[in-house]
């Protein structure tokens, strides 16, 4: 039974993979490089029928005859495949949401990554841009024919296809200067290419006026994204009193971090006036982020192998702006090498951070500076990099099991909530040893730790709600102590994702729950080889992690 799962397994993975040629070639898997996903309606009626076919193979499974690894594995094969035919069958986003058919990523990853030798790699460039007319038809045609688009969706649309089009203008051709004998084959198409991201922006600029539709998901579609996303039966209404309540602690917590940062009695506004007192402290500017973030880079490789908190690989990591195609979600993301691509270990992971928008005011980037000051860089590399993602996912990059299913499925829960613990484990040791700046750590840190909690909130409370652009922003500023363009920021990524937010909340409770019970089985384990231990799996969903940890 174990082969014939293994057998059907790699099959399901590999339908899945020819499906979404973007996502397999990001993953390190080149065979679909030269294509781009079929987003027609022709084409979610066959990957309907592939998926029903796909879920009956993994039923026939029986699961009391195959190893806890493998269990786990059919586990979370079947839980992407259910969510795929959702998706497709149900609720069908690529008729609503213009990012999903967002022109940049088909160029990215050929872009940025060496996965292929330079002449294949252009060649499948080459082969993407002269798909690029089709693909954006497609679109044109399925977002007509769908409900409606969000007037946030759209926007963002735009600002991406922006960045498709700088590709196109000079990202295309500075690749093709280092092959000068493929500018026959590239030249042409990426004019084509050039020519239909021109046209598809034009056409989603003229479709701004009539974008009216209301983002939110409501409470039937909401409640199955929460379910598929977190791979968990926790409700929404759950999450929200949960979260609720773990506002009001850390709300105590950090008011009384705040009274020993200042070093005077607790008093009303302390907390506002010690992050503002640290934001002086520690000003950015446009022209200082990045170095900011990479000294915070450098300092944490040092300090997490000093205190011995959990094994730090020597793979590499940069610091990067974040490509205009990809930006206007999030301020910052971590992007490993392909797990499926075996010289994975050779190639940096890339922490992409994201300047304030050029178009916004000059007090609105000076609130951005505020909030993204130099303390609250360092908390976003301990995120982001090392002890955060960058570190877990080299970790999951050695992770080998029965079938290529726990390299290629991650959980989203997991790998968000082991970078929020992480942030919480380092600030409990300190940053450096020195009392003022491990306060500082210590005071972002819970500051981050509220805006975790109310990402979970405004998720819940957005898309099964009324909740309002103003509430949200007074939430946000009031209780989260951010800037008022953090919030607003928030307020579009809460509108243009669902339940995505929640994974940090839910992942750090789930994650931490993990940690303690480990400690508690095995009080012989060191931290570090606790650590090692949680990270050993990959990036499994955290309740099939209990299983493999035989918690």
């Amino acid at each position: 039974m174990t082969r014939r799962f293994r057998e059907v397994a790699e099959r399901v993975l590999d339908s899945l993979l020819d499906d979404a040629p973007e996502w397999a070639l990001d993953l390190g898997d080149p065979r679909g490089a030269a294509r781009l996903s079929d987003h027609s309606a022709e084409a979610d009626a066959r990957r309907a029928a592939v998926l029903t076919d796909a879920l009956g193979s993994l039923d026939e499974i029986d699961a009391d005859l195959i190893p806890e690894g493998d269990l786990v594995d059919l586990e979370v094969l079947r839980a992407r495949v259910s969510a795929d035919l959702w998706h497709t069958a149900e609720l069908r986003p690529h008729t609503w949401d213009p990012l999903l058919h967002s022109p940049g990523e088909a160029l990215h990853t050929l872009l940025e990554r060496d996965t292929l030798p330079l002449p294949e790699r252009l060649s499948a460039l080459a082969a993407r841009c002269a798909a690029l007319p089709d693909y954006l038809a497609t679109a044109r045609s399925r977002l007509s024919e769908g409900p409606g688009m969000s007037r946030v969706h759209v926007e963002t649309a735009l600002a991406q296809a922006d960045g498709a089009r700088a590709m196109l203008v000079s990202g295309v051709p500075a690749l093709a200067a280092g092959e000068p004998s493929a500018a026959s084959e590239v030249e042409p198409a990426r004019e084509a290419a050039l020519t239909a991201v021109e046209d598809y922006t034009a056409w989603l600029r003229g479709q701004l006026a009539g974008a009216t539709a209301d983002p939110r998901m409501g409470e039937r579609d909401f409640a199955a994204q929460l379910w598929y996303t977190l791979d968990s039966e926790l409700s929404p209404e759950a999450l929200l009193v949960r979260a609720e309540s773990d506002l009001l602690a850390t709300e105590e917590a950090i008011a009384e971090a705040a009274a020993e940062y200042q070093g005077a009695p607790r008093r009303r506004g302390q907390v506002a006036e010690a992050l503002s007192a640290l934001a002086d402290e520690n000003a950015t500017g446009a022209d200082t982020v990045r170095p900011v973030c990479a000294d915070a880079l450098m300092h944490l490789n040092e300090r997490v192998r000093g205190l011995d908190m959990v094994t730090v690989h020597d793979d590499p990591v940069r610091i990067v702006p974040m490509p205009e195609s990809r930006r206007g979600i999030s301020v910052a993301y971590c992007e490993p090498p392909g797990p499926l691509d075996p010289r994975a270990r050779e190639q940096p992971t890339l922490v992409a951070v994201s300047p304030p928008p050029a178009d916004w005011p000059a007090e609105r980037r000076e609130s951005f500076f505020r909030e993204y000051n130099g303390g609250m860089l360092r908390n976003l590399m301990a995120h982001e990099a090392v002890p955060g993602h960058a570190l877990q996912l080299s970790h999951a990059a050695r992770h080998t099991g029965g079938t290529r299913v726990g390299n290629a499925l991650w959980s989203g829960t997991f790998v968000e909530g082991w970078a929020v613990y992480a942030e919480e484990a380092l600030a409990r040791h300190g940053w450096s040893g020195n009392h003022r700046e491990d306060l500082a750590l210590r005071l972002v840190q819970l500051k981050m730790r509220l805006r975790m909690i109310l990402n979970a909130i405004l998720d819940v409370r957005l898309h099964t709600g009324d909740l309002t652009e103003s509430e949200a922003i007074s939430l946000l500023t009031q209780r989260g102590h951010q800037e008022e363009g953090e919030a607003v920021g928030k307020w579009r990524r809460a509108q243009l994702t669902s339940a995505q937010l929640s994974t940090y909340y839910v992942g750090y409770a789930e994650v931490s729950d993990i940690s303690r019970d480990l400690a508690a089985a095995r009080p012989s384990l060191t931290e570090r080889q606790r650590h090692d231990a949680v990270l050993a799996h990959g990036s499994p969903p955290p309740r099939h992690l209990r299983t493999l940890l035989g918690l």
